[in-house]
């Protein structure tokens, strides 16, 4: 297990430009979902969401794969299983990546929105309890090569794309 995790500093991630990267992703996520949906007539909550969690998924999980390494290195730090069993760190971006191209193709929907919740619901778990042990460490969310502290914003965006899942689970 990596060992360069401290406690946090007193203000890390207090700033906006702190997440700047994520805020940037997750803008150009939700336009190209919209104009996704728009183009295809399927401009509906569902097909937006479909398209943002589609293109917000292949993108981190491509992020993820620049540096296999290292986003292992780093997601090991806090999530549960791959703390126990490393290689689920080089396989998480692929699980990653399947259920963004499965969003985006509508393949599944309803096996896509239980595997998004039970992946997500997990990865929520480590990231509380990162949280609370106050460790300061890089969110590996974005891969090795953009940096974003891990905290409450990491969750919310588990959060978030439970919530998604959830809802369209329910509007079947």
């Amino acid at each position: 297990m990596a060992t360069n995790v401290k406690t946090r500093a007193e203000g890390r991630g207090s700033q906006l430009a702190d997440y700047w990267p994520l805020i940037s992703l997750v803008a150009v996520s939700a336009l190209a979902a919209l104009a996704i949906a728009s183009g295809f007539g399927r401009a509906d909550l569902a097909g937006f969401m479909h398209g943002y969690m589609g293109i917000f998924l292949v993108v981190f999980a491509l992020l993820k794969l620049f540096n296999p390494s290292g986003f292992a290195d780093g997601f090991e730090m806090y999530d549960l299983l791959a703390r126990r069993v490393r290689a689920y760190g080089y396989v998480y971006p692929y699980l990653e990546l399947a259920l963004g191209l499965a969003y985006l193709a509508f393949f599944l929907p309803v096996f896509t929105y239980v595997a998004t919740i039970l992946l997500f619901v997990f990865g929520a778990i480590g990231v509380i309890k990162a949280l609370r042990a106050g460790l300061d460490i890089e969110c590996p969310c974005m891969g090795s090569i953009l940096s974003v502290p891990l905290s409450t914003v990491t969750l919310t965006e588990d959060l978030a794309m439970i919530a998604m899942a959830a809802i369209m689970l329910v509007a079947r």
